[in-house]
């Protein structure tokens, strides 16, 4: 398959998924461009996972389409073998260890960059002779880490790629994060409930709810596009009667309301009137103002196997 620069790297169709009755995606259309660093954010269960496992060519849609690089990614290994798919509840052999794994992915992965995943490897203090299944959560998330950064592949997930690790290893990861995209750009989709904390990473951010898509912007037009009102609450419910209130918090007297749209003068004019103090909203409060519901995400709670995590077998045994 060859790369075009002329065709978004991801693109969606009307894109269904659904599991019995339970419908998980609902018609998401949005494309992706290349070489960017976009959130994939939502609550616990709206198909964050599913939409990863599409893309990936792990799960099958239901409906539409999903391309990447133009081509349809079902069934198709020679789009598959240019996307990595990292997730914290990564599935391995029992009798796997590390150098199985990277030499796994080695083979599955033509942009692998051995010499980088043997830095990443002592970075992160992977132990080499412990078998993977006797790895800590923390070890296990700085491992999928290794596989996604090394890999080097033009399409990555990473869903939730280091709930395991501690602040400083969280830190390391966004490091060489940054760095490793500014010298080898590629398309990178990833989901995090630490929002606040990588949001400098993010270039663009994509919220789901319910299984559709209820915001696609640029970072600094998501953060622009709500703010928060708080002060007495008989106050704040008089100034938001006529507006779009997206979620409150309540504390006693006092009421916090995040408002879609933007302050106007008239705004923030009777909000000074009324003793009402404006803020800027911050991506992790617009995201969970966005969410409403915990819905039922199927994969996001199941250990799979990866293709490359399979492969491992065969330089396990």
């Amino acid at each position: 398959m060859t790369i075009s620069n002329s065709k978004p790297a991801i693109s969606l169709k009307n894109l269904t998924k659904n599991f019995g009755d339970t419908h998980v995606l609902k018609g998401l259309t949005v494309e992706i461009e290349e070489n960017t660093i976009v959130g994939l954010f939502g609550r616990n269960g709206v198909g964050k996972t599913t939409l990863m496992s599409i893309l990936s060519n792990q799960e099958q849609a239901t409906g539409g389409t999903a391309q990447v690089y133009g081509h349809n990614i079902w069934e198709n290994p020679e789009a598959t073998n240019r996307i990595c798919f990292i997730r914290e509840n990564q599935k391995y052999p029992e009798e796997a260890k590390l150098a199985h794994v990277l030499k796994a992915a080695a083979d599955f992965y033509p942009n692998w960059d051995q010499d980088f995943a043997l830095k990443l490897e002592k970075r992160f203090r992977l132990p080499k002779k412990t078998q993977i299944k006797k790895y800590s959560r923390g070890q296990l998330s700085a491992l999928a880490i290794v596989v996604g950064l090394a890999s080097r592949a033009p399409i990555t997930f990473m869903d939730e790629p280091y709930l395991g690790l501690d602040p400083t290893a969280r830190d390391v990861f966004y490091e060489l994060l940054i760095s490793d995209f500014g010298e080898y750009p590629r398309t990178i989709v990833f989901s995090t409930h630490l929002i606040d904390e990588a949001a400098n990473l993010f270039e663009r951010v994509i919220v789901l709810d319910e299984g559709k898509i209820v915001l696609d912007k640029s970072i600094e037009e998501a953060t622009e596009s709500a703010y928060n009102l708080a002060g007495p609450a008989l106050a704040v419910d008089e100034l938001t009667k006529n507006l779009k209130v997206l979620k409150v918090r309540t504390l006693g007297g006092l009421k916090s309301a995040t408002i879609s749209g933007h302050v106007t003068e008239e705004i923030a004019q009777a909000a000074t009137q009324r003793n009402l103090e404006i803020s800027p909203v911050s991506l992790q409060d617009l995201v969970s103002a966005l969410g409403h519901h915990d819905d039922i995400d199927p994969l996001s709670t199941q250990s799979q196997q990866s293709p490359e995590a399979l492969a491992v077998k065969e330089y396990s045994r």
